[in-house]
This record gives structure tokens, sequence and C-alpha cells, in this order.
């Protein structure tokens, strides 16, 4: 008999419901999770025994977004769900990340964790409630792990902390930055073990409170977990952590001496290739038992960290010879690609990254489809990490969780200082391709990006730069804050740091912990630190470019924009496009128009733009009364003629109106084609159009004095 459980909580302004025991239950540890009627269902899996050899972790975290979760039908020609969408890859991300380094240490069995959203309100965002769901279930699956986490998000409004703001609050962070923050904290009872942010240049002491704030409003989540488990909880999974010090007693005694030597050496290829000679040293010295067991791997790394940890907590230089706080040398240069519309290069030690930014138009905008509906965005930031950039060989694939995810990080930092849509109407499009790693490529990107934007001549309040932290912390409680990690440092130390901004503040902060016990206090001193590497790296980038250039590449597109009234959309457009298609085709120009009659002009060509206002403009300006225009007769009758005077507007020339003498018929003076000089001369009862050619001179087009015509008629 299954074991239905289902415990609540009031959280924040909703109801937060986890239940278990009545779906799924052929999993190890299933959880549906409901805020507010947003739920999400994770379910938990796990091998009950390692594969042979396994010298890794192997967790695998799914978020699935179903679109009947709010009444939808997916878009594209198989209507289904398909590959994992951005949003979906950021999320398990999300999860992954806090849950990751809780699993008990040696504990290799591979681990499954699906969240799938069952129902979304389009009030409360479900990526929170799946990191919910997917602790809970973890914890009552039995399998090793020393959890449960929470997580929540936390908004900044006019000084103030928000609990999980709605979608909509959302929404307003990237329309209108009242709302200053979107940060998600994910922590234990006693840690925070994750933070992602996007925030509008706030300052570290807020940035450090939003943290706070969030971990202690996530504490009733985690009693209410601790709740479930005590009720549904399965006995735990027999497991022993694998005792392999005598196997690192050899790989010590065999390998320190050599390792320490290639920990010494400064430059990164010359270093990984000594680390390799001295592992091959040690494999020699093993028997064939040693070299067979699964733990080698973990013998290996125990010595390495061992190693460049002790020689910093002692005060010693770090490997490449810095101190804690110092950042590696920068140089940075723009305008090295001819063809495109802003580039630079951004190398800081041995991290390098080529950005290159490109202006679209409103057709280049990236449509989304998503639970809460379509949206748009003219912001896209693409983020490359070929094998090359680390000296290695492998497959080159479509963009995987690592390259989505630090593109992301990346457009989060930059967001705050772009433009308005409404003063700067451009598609912007930045694609860094990391052509050489040695730890925060993802913050070189920033610093190369907001460079690449600034040769583009993208009007940014202001430049932007990023900088990773990292942390050593020991069980004695000694640590070190180190500035600028190097790929090394962040796979042996403890935390990884991101944080980016302008000189002002704060514009993202991205944090994974690897241990328990990080303080608020290292928490403020890496915030500190950062700010110092930051203003460095402002100032390094400024001997570059100082501010945005005042002027396009000569081959980005120009953009000019109009207002038209709505009720003159129609004509514009056309029956079935036809208009719109003329005018794109006569110009040569690119022509988008919205619903609210703004219509973007874009071409590299002046001349074109130009073409295409004016005959945008002949369609939906009204003539004014006393202007004189140039026409074209199109038709003549007995009383007059009428004129093809503006756009497709046509008006009557009287008869008495087209010559200061008497016609017999107005054929006597014209021909249908002719180009004639008209004066609008008003409207008659019924709206139509009146004109006038005789007091106009035909050469000049110039009006011609009323004493002229009384002289002429005489």
């Amino acid at each position: 008999m299954f074991n239905e459980v289902k415990k609540s909580i009031q959280w924040g302004e909703e109801t937060l419901t986890l239940e278990t025991g009545k779906v799924a239950r052929q999993a190890d540890g299933s959880v549906i999770a409901t805020l507010g009627e947003t739920s999400v269902m994770a379910n938990v899996t796990f091998a009950k025994a390692p594969k042979p050899g396994q010298d890794f972790f192997p967790l695998t975290v799914h978020y699935q977004e179903k679109y009947y979760a709010a009444g939808k039908v997916p878009g594209g020609f198989f209507k289904r769900e398909a590959r994992p969408s951005e949003k979906e890859t950021l999320t398990a991300r999300l999860i992954d990340r806090p849950c990751r380094p809780l699993f008990v240490p040696g504990f290799k069995h591979e681990v499954l964790v699906m969240c799938t959203v069952l129902s979304h309100d389009l009030v409360n965002e479900p990526d929170i409630v799946a990191m919910i769901a997917a602790s809970a279930a973890l914890t009552i699956s039995g399998v090793p792990f020393m959890g449960p986490i929470a997580a929540a998000r936390v908004g900044f409004v006019d000084g103030e902390y928000i609990l999980n703001p709605e979608v909509d609050d959302m929404q307003k962070l990237r329309e209108n930055p009242e709302q200053r923050l979107d940060l998600i904290v994910a922590g234990t009872q006693d840690a925070v073990m994750m933070v992602e942010s996007e925030a509008y240049e706030l300052s570290e002491a807020e940035m450090l409170g939003a943290v706070k704030f969030g971990h202690e409003q996530m504490q009733p989540v985690l009693d209410l977990i601790i709740d479930l488990a005590e009720a549904a909880a399965k006995e735990p999974f027999d497991f022993q952590a694998p005792d392999y010090s005598e196997l690192y007693a050899k790989v010590k005694a065999a390998g320190e001496t050599a390792m320490r030597a290639a920990f010494a050496i400064k430059d990164k290829q010359e270093r990984t290739t000594a680390i390799s000679a001295a592992r091959d040293t040690v494999k020699a010295a093993l028997s064939e038992d040693d070299l067979a067991d699964a733990n080698l791997g973990s013998a290996f790394k125990k010595l390495e960290s061992s190693i460049l940890r002790g020689d910093i907590i002692s005060g010693g230089a770090r490997i490449d010879g810095r101190d804690r706080t110092t950042v590696r040398p920068i140089a940075s240069e723009v305008g090295l690609l001819p063809r495109t519309h802003g580039s630079s290069l951004f190398t800081r030690g041995e991290t390098q990254a080529l950005v290159v930014t490109t202006l679209g138009t409103g057709e280049d905008e990236q449509i989304i489809d998503a639970l809460h509906g379509n949206s748009r965005s003219n912001f896209l930031l693409h983020y490359n990490f070929p094998p090359y950039s680390v000296g290695e060989v492998g497959r080159v694939m479509g963009p995987g969780r690592r390259e989505i995810g630090h593109g992301k990080l990346a457009w989060r930092a930059l967001q705050a200082v772009l433009p308005a849509a409404t003063d700067f109407p451009y598609t912007i499009r930045l694609v860094s391709e990391i052509t050489e790693s040695n730890g925060s490529s993802s913050m070189a990107t920033v610093c190369g990006a907001s460079l690449a934007m600034m040769d583009a001549a993208v009007p940014l309040k202001a430049p932007v730069a990023g900088v990773a932290m990292g942390l050593i912390l020991e069980d004695d409680g000694q640590y070190a804050v180190l500035t600028d990690i190097l790929g090394d440092e962040d796979h042996l130390g403890d935390m990884d740091f991101k944080v980016a901004g302008t000189a002002e503040g704060i514009t993202s902060l991205q944090m994974d912990i690897k241990v328990a016990g990080i303080t608020p206090e290292i928490m403020e001193q890496a915030l500190a630190q950062a700010k110092d590497g930051r203003l460095h790296i402002l100032n390094e980038m400024a001997n570059a470019l100082s501010e945005g250039r005042s002027e396009f590449s000569a081959h980005a597109p120009r953009i000019e924009t109009m207002q038209i009234p709505t009720d003159k959309i129609r004509e514009v457009i056309g029956s079935g496009g036809k208009v719109i298609r003329e005018i794109v085709e006569v110009s040569g120009a690119k022509v988008d128009i919205n619903d609210d009659g703004v219509i973007k002009i874009a071409s590299a060509n002046g001349e074109a733009i130009q073409k295409a206002y004016d005959m945008i403009h002949s369609i939906v300006a009204e003539p004014e009364e006393g202007k004189v225009y140039t026409g074209k007769v199109v038709k003549l009758v007995d009383f007059g003629a009428f004129v093809n005077f503006f756009g497709k507007r046509d008006g009557l020339v009287h008869v008495s109106q087209i010559a200061n003498k008497r016609l017999n018929h107005p054929s006597d003076l014209l021909k249908e084609g002719q180009e004639v000089k008209v004066k609008l001369l008003g409207f008659d009862d019924r709206g139509k159009v009146r004109l006038g050619m005789k007091m106009v001179d035909q050469e000049t087009g110039e009006e011609v004095a009323p004493e002229k015509n009384k002289e002429d008629a005489e």
C-alpha cells in the first residue's frame, strides 16, 4: 500500500504544498510541489550499483515545460515539445548546481532527476517550484543526499526586498527597471549553495542583503521538506564512502615531489604537460590492482588539491606567482575585423575572447515561444567554447549546457546598460568566440562584449566588466579569497563567485559553493575584492576605448523611425502586403511596422532610407491647404482636369482655375500624363480636393502675384 502524504505551508502570498505517494510510484522519489496554481512534478531514480570503473559522479537533471500546463499548443510543425529550450536548460542547471555538492563524497551511482511542469498559473515562476520539488524528491528517495535544499526568488523595489515576485514583475525588470533585481538563491539550513542574478547597478551591500533575505525566507520551506521526509522518506540506501587512504598514501609517496614541481610552472600548457608526466610517474610505481581501482582519479585530485590549497593557505604565491588580489595582465583591442559592425579582442592572462557585434532590424528579433506567451528579444548573446581554446581535440557540436549557461550569465550582466529600444531601434547580436581559456571565459565575454558594442556605436549607459573570485576554505576555518581565478583554482577550490557590473554597481552575480560553511563575512570580503578587481579591469578596458563610438560602421544598417496613425497601417501594408513589398523593392530598404504604427526603415544606404520614407510619407500624410505640389494630369473632362498630386491622392482643377483666360476645353492647354504645378485651394463640403493652376508659375513652381494674374488676363 502506497503512503500518500501531503504537507502545506503559507509561503509569502501563496500556499506551498508538497505531496507524494499518489503518482510515479515506481520512482525512488516522487514529489509534486505546488505554489499557487503552478505545479511541478519531480521524479528521482538512481542505480543501485555504479558502473565498473566509474570515476565520476553521473548526475543528470532534466527540466521540462509542458505546454498543456498553460493551456497552450506548442508552436512549430510537429506541435509537440522537442529539444530543451534555453529556459529549460538554464533551469536544469539551477537545480543541478546546488544539489550536486551535497551528495556523499565517493558516491558514483548514476542519478536521474526529472522535473516536469504540470500546471502554470502565469503568476508564479515554475523554476523555484521545480528546485523545491527536486530537493524534496531527493530527500525522500533514500539516495545519499545531504540535503535538503530550498530556493527563493528575490526582487528589490524602492529599497525593499520582495519574496518571489510575480511573472509580470519580472517582465517589468527588462522593460522598465523599477524592479531592479531578479535573484535566485538556493541553500541548506546553514549555508547558501548557489546564487544567480540579474541586477540594475546595485551596491555590494544591497546584493549581499538580497542573498541573506532569500536564505532567511527559504527556511520554512526546508522545514516543510523535512516534515514530508519524516512521514514519507524511504530507508537510506546502504552506502559507505570508499576508503582509499592506503591508495592515496601510495600516490602521494610516488608523486608529491613531481606534482609540486609541476604546479610551480606558470605557463598553463607546460604545467598541464608536467602534471600529466607526474601522473605517469605515479602510475608506473603502482600495482595493477591499484591502477584498476576506481578511486585512483580521486586520489590524484586529492593530492593536487592539497598542494595547491596548502600553498595558498600558508601565504605562498598562487600557481602563476600572483598574490590573492592581483588581476592577471589585460590587453584589449577593438575594431580588428574590417567588415563587422563592431569587434573586440579581450585577453586576460591565458583567457581570451573574440567578441563580434552585429546590428540588425526588427526582422532579426528572436521570437520566444514560452508558457507565459510569445515574446520578442532584440538582444542576443551567443557564447562558443571550441576544443582548441584549451588545447584539446574533440567533436564540435551544437551549444551544450555550459555554453548556454555562460552565455546567459554574460547576457544578464550587460542587460542593465543597454539603451531603450525606443532610443536605439536595433536588434543587437553578440557572438563570443573563446579562443583561449584558463579561467573565467564568461567574464572575459562580458568585458569583450562591452567593448564590441562600444565599437559598434551602441550607446551603452556605461561599460561593464566582470571578474571571477575563488575560495580556499579549510576545516580549521582558515580561508583565502582569490581574485581572478585560474582554471585549476576553480577546479580544486571551494567557490566559483562571478561578479559583473559598472563602476556604479553590480549587474550580475553568480555563485556556486562546493562546501557548506560559507559565512556572510566571507561573501562580504569576496564582493569587496571583486569590486576592486572590476574597477581595475574597467580602467584597463578604457585603454582600448574609453567611450562608445559616435558613428556606425560603414557596413552597419541605419534605421530611421517614423510614427503613423494606426488607421493608416492598412494603407501602408496594402492588400496582401502588396504596398509594403513595393516600397521595399523600389527603395531597397527594409521596412518593419508594428501594431502601434511605429515604422522602422533600415538600410546601409541613406538614399534608400529616404526613398522609402518619402514613399510611406506620401501614403499616410495629409495634403496641406495653400501648399504647392507637383502632380500629373490623369484625366481630362469637360469641366476640368483631375491631377494626381500627393501619393495616390487626386484632385480636380476646375477649368476656371487652369489659366487666367477663358478655355473652351481643358485640352486647349493640358494633356493626360503632363506634369503640372498645382496649389491646394481647399476641400469642398464632401471632402473632395480643390486645386488651382493659374496662380502658380508652371516653370518655377512659385505662386504668381495677383497683379501679375490681372495683367495676364488683360
